[in-house]
């Protein structure tokens, strides 16, 4: 990754919620982020890139010395008692590039099923972690 800004695929409408998650290495997760989860990057400057993913939208920040907008320590894994749940376009496809690249699946692909009151809404999810343990939870 260069430090000159660069936008790939602008973004056509801001999502009103845009997660930003600082990383111990932006290049490492902009790599697993886009060969592997399928994210599209939209955006970058030096420390900072922005991706989306369908209509999914993120934010990743380089970890900074001096601590930057973080409230405590940053222990692995990131991000404890949180995960992010994301339809993707194509789960499947996600799901193949995972086990075809040897990823680590925090819990494999399955089909689950979540009461709404009395209405049944299942879904197919995988669930994995990023580079620093963020916990990522795909569904279809």
């Amino acid at each position: 990754m260069t430090t000159d800004n660069l936008s790939h695929v602008p973004v056509t409408e801001w999502a009103p919620l845009v997660p930003e998650l600082t990383v111990s290495d932006l290049a490492r997760s902009l790599d697993i982020y886009t060969r592997l989860f399928g994210f599209t990057l939209n955006y970058t400057r030096p420390g900072f890139a922005y991706l989306s993913l369908g209509r999914v939208q993120w934010m990743l920040e380089q970890a900074q010395a001096d601590g930057g907008w973080q409230t405590g320590p940053l222990e692995r894994p990131f991000g404890r008692g949180i995960n992010f749940q994301m339809v993707v376009p194509d789960l499947d496809a996600l799901h193949d590039r995972l086990v075809d690249a040897g990823y680590r699946l925090f819990r494999p692909l399955s089909s689950e099923t979540y009461m709404e009151g009395d209405t049944p809404h299942t879904q197919r999810q995988v669930l994995v972690q990023d580079p620093d343990g963020y916990l990522l939870r795909f569904t279809d």
